[in-house]
């Protein structure tokens, strides 16, 4: 009868294979595998394993001997060969190249289809080339760079207060969302089934607008909110009253409140500062020009658009504005805050690429 050859498992082996063992995100083969190494070092038979483990014992052997001969590496799987490449890093090259400097002769951009008709590369080969590069010729984004002369002390400000806000103070995020329509469609809807969309008519009936003024408690996520009608400087401080009661109701009477605002000229009337002045405890924070993204509110507003607005029939303003402020009810009862985490110098340095980027392009 052979002798058994000792498998001489160190201490560091010993600990590497009780975690790979325990470890949820280990493959469940592999973790098998190094399950039957520790019962082999205890001593236990080739079929007692295999029974414990529902391993045959031609198996255990195998990844017995694969550890004699590599150690723990012995246990992964090996990479497998698969099928050779049929296209040559040349012929890669070229369809990267293709996408980022060429434009089809009759598209703005390419697609699948031209580019298997430009290249020769086939639909699926330029999809996965497409994929491996993340390159995605079909989508565009907006964008606009603030002009802002004071662009930098702005962005320091407002991330600042959002990074590191005052002691007993308040940030709140406020800005109106105008011109919200009350649209009603002219046919009544056909209702979501199987295997179809819900349809609409795409013509449709103005019944008039409103603006939802909002402010956003940067520490809490709750939303302030109401609608007016109209959107001059009497609509805002009455929003400011607003605002102003219920922090009266929730907040020490010494805490200072910082709001931070776009540039729109409503803000900045002589009627807003004489309020302001007999309420001292308020600071405002102007976002630099075209840059309201830096506004907390905007994201508010995002969801607003996309769950109740975009796809709501409203017969009436008032029903758009009750749909409006339900939504802020809905949120409020399960508000969590905003987690910010780009600092100052990371936006000024993105900022600074775009810039770069714009230059390069010749534009």
């Amino acid at each position: 009868m052979s002798t058994r050859t000792p498998l001489m498992v160190t201490d560091e082996e010993r600990a590497e294979l009780r975690r790979l063992a325990r470890r949820p995100g280990t493959r469940q083969a592999l973790a098998t595998r190094c399950r039957a190494i520790l019962l082999d070092e205890q001593g236990w038979t080739y079929a007692a394993i295999g029974a414990k483990l529902d391993m045959r014992e031609q198996t255990v052997l195998k990844w017995r001997k694969r550890f004699l001969s590599d150690r723990v590496a012995g246990l992964h799987d090996k990479p497998r060969p698969g099928r050779s490449r049929t296209i040559t890093q040349e012929r890669i090259a070229e369809v990267v190249r293709m996408t980022l400097q060429e434009t089809p002769p009759d598209a703005t951009h390419w697609s699948l289809r031209l580019m298997e008709a430009a290249s020769g590369v086939s639909r699926s080969s330029v999809n996965t080339i497409w994929r491996s590069f993340n390159l995605q010729p079909h989508r565009t984004e907006t964008f606009k760079l603030s002009r802002d002369p004071h662009f930098v002390e702005k962005v320091r400000d407002i991330a600042g207060l959002y990074m590191s806000p005052p002691e007993n103070a308040l940030v709140l995020c406020v800005d109106e969302k105008s011109q919200m329509q009350a649209l009603d469609r002219t046919q009544p809807l056909l209702p979501l089934g199987p295997g179809r969309p819900e349809r609409r008519s795409h013509d449709y009936v103005r019944h008039g607008t409103s603006s939802l003024f909002a402010a956003l408690m940067v520490r809490t996520g709750v939303v302030i909110g109401e609608c007016h009608r109209r959107h001059r400087h009497q609509e805002f401080i009455k929003f400011l009253k607003t605002i102003d009661d219920v922090i009266t109701a929730t907040e020490p009477p010494d805490a200072a409140v910082h709001l931070v605002l776009d540039n729109y000229a409503t803000h900045k009337t002589p009627a807003v500062q004489r309020w302001l002045k007999r309420h001292p405890r308020y600071h405002l924070h102007f976002t630099p020009t075209s840059a309201s993204w830096l506004n907390q509110v905007e994201r508010v507003f995002a969801d607003l658009t996309e769950k109740q607005l975009r796809r709501g029939v409203f017969t009436s303003v008032a029903s758009l504005e009750a749909a409006a402020l339900k939504y802020l009810d809905e949120r409020n009862t399960q508000a969590r805050p905003f987690i910010w985490t780009a600092d100052a110098d990371t936006i000024l340095g993105r900022v600074a690429k775009n810039h770069a980027a714009i230059s390069k392009s010749g534009h």
